[in-house]
Formats: C-alpha cells, sequence, structure tokens
C-alpha cells in the first residue's frame, strides 16, 4: 500500500522533478492527474489539457503530444482486438453479423477509454523529462508573457 500512496502524496507545496520518479510522473499522468503534484486534474475537458494545474499552479500548457497519444492507441488496441477477434474466428466461428457489430463497437469503446491516460501518460513524460518548455523557470515564462 505504501508504493501506491507514494504517487499520490498530500499537498506540501510543490514537489518538484527532483523527488519525482519516471514511474511516477507516468502513473500520474495516466490517472488524469498533475504529475507535480498528483492532485489537481490534468484536463479540463476530454482531450484538453489545462494551462495550469488547479491545486499547485504547475504550467502544463507547454505540452506538444500532438498525434502521438492516437499512434499509441491505435498499436495498444490493435494488439488486443486482433488477437481476440483471431481466437475467436477460430474457436466459435460466430455469425458474420455478430461479428460485424460486436469488433467495431469493442474497437471504439477501447480507443476512447485509452485515448485520454495515454494522452496524460505522455505529456507526464515530458514534464518529467522537462520537454518542449517544461524545463523553464517560471519567471521565464512569466516574462514571456
Amino acid at each position: 500500500m505504501s508504493t501506491l500512496t507514494s504517487l499520490f502524496p498530500s499537498f506540501s507545496g510543490p514537489v518538484g522533478r527532483a523527488n519525482m520518479t519516471f514511474g511516477q510522473a507516468v502513473l500520474r499522468g495516466l490517472a488524469g492527474r498533475c504529475p507535480n503534484c498528483g492532485r489537481g486534474h490534468m484536463f479540463k475537458s476530454f482531450l484538453k489539457v489545462a494551462d495550469n494545474c488547479p491545486v499547485c499552479g504547475e504550467e502544463l500548457f507547454h505540452h506538444r503530444a500532438d498525434d502521438f497519444p492516437a499512434y499509441l492507441v491505435i498499436v495498444l488496441v490493435g494488439h488486443i482486438v486482433v488477437p481476440l477477434m483471431l481466437l475467436v474466428e477460430t474457436e466459435y466461428a460466430p455469425a458474420l453479423w455478430l461479428e460485424a457489430t460486436f469488433w467495431p463497437a469493442l474497437t471504439l469503446a477501447l480507443a476512447l477509454g485509452f485515448l485520454q491516460p495515454v494522452k496524460g501518460a505522455v505529456v507526464a513524460m515530458q514534464w518529467h523529462g522537462r520537454m518542449h518548455g517544461f524545463g523553464q523557470v517560471r519567471s521565464e515564462s512569466a516574462v514571456r508573457d
């Protein structure tokens, strides 16, 4: 249980990257939480990343996830659905109408279910790696505004 509680520590000011492991940041991103504090929500809508964490104020607008989360979701869903399709087809050979309705519905549900957590993990990886402006000092970003 201590491993799980270390992923979401109580808020006592900005944690920073110095004490954060890569795994903690990614798991927080998968949960849709701020990679810095683990308490604030990363998303302000389904796929729109919030500009700042509402709890610790960490700037999250630097992310450049682009299409990478979608590519990861395609690979992930493909590796789940295709083997299942082959297994069901070879073992049970269901009616074509059943397959034509079930597999697209499962594919869509898995894709929509994985998209936000995968995008959160990608943004958290960028945050932890100080990519695309995440490594800048807060005062530098204030001068830019």
